[in-house]
């Protein structure tokens, strides 16, 4: 399973508020669309796995505010998988301007049963090796 991945994001109007600011919540829509990015990386995307009765659901999130982006700056967002358990998986993923963090966040995502809502175990390319 690959570890690491980044994904460049351009700050636009609509994701700022009345100041120019990034609104929080957008923070947690370029983690999510970074987190969908690494899962194409490993050949997998939200509907296939919707497709096979895998739903993957945020279970838990904390997150870090540090600095403001503001609007047209250009974005990095990291994601590294911190643990793998046997429906959980828990990810640290930062939002960066160059080196400057300005947001960090541990998410940890549930792998349900789509059908049932119940947890279920992760598809086999997810799995870390024993």
């Amino acid at each position: 399973m690959k570890n690491g991945f980044t994904m460049p994001v351009r700050v636009y109007m609509e994701d700022t508020d009345a100041g120019g600011i990034v609104y929080y919540v957008n923070y947690l829509k370029f983690m999510e669309r970074a987190r969908s990015e690494w899962l194409r990386t490993l050949g997998l995307n939200q509907q296939s796995l919707l497709d096979d009765g895998t739903q993957l659901v945020v279970f838990r999130l904390a997150c870090h505010y540090s600095k403001p982006a503001r609007l047209d700056d250009s974005l990095i967002v990291s994601t590294n998988v911190e643990s793998v358990g046997r429906c959980r998986m828990t990810f640290l993923q930062q939002v960066r301007r160059n080196e400057e963090l300005l947001c960090t966040a541990t998410v940890e995502i549930a792998c349900l049963c789509a059908h049932k809502m119940r947890p279920k175990a992760w598809p086999n390319i997810l799995k870390v090796p024993g």
